[in-house]
């Protein structure tokens, strides 16, 4: 009967909820500044360097692995 009930592999998987921010949403302060300094100056120029580390530095303390 387990094709009718699911298979015991399927009742024992783990569930997962992440109630998690998307990284597109997380930090939206950091990315702001950061995407106009990149916009403005381009993603390489030392201006905008600290405000990209900024943004990572966010990121992370939001979970995100970057």
């Amino acid at each position: 009967m387990g094709w009718l009930w699911g298979s015991k592999k399927q009742e024992e998987a783990p569930v997962q909820q992440t109630s998690k921010k998307k990284i597109c949403c997380a930090c939206p302060e950091t990315k702001r500044e950061r995407d106009d300094c990149v916009a403005q100056y381009g993603p390489d120029s030392e201006q905008c360097q600290k405000l990209i580390e900024a943004h990572k530095q966010c990121l992370r303390a939001e979970g995100f692995n970057i």
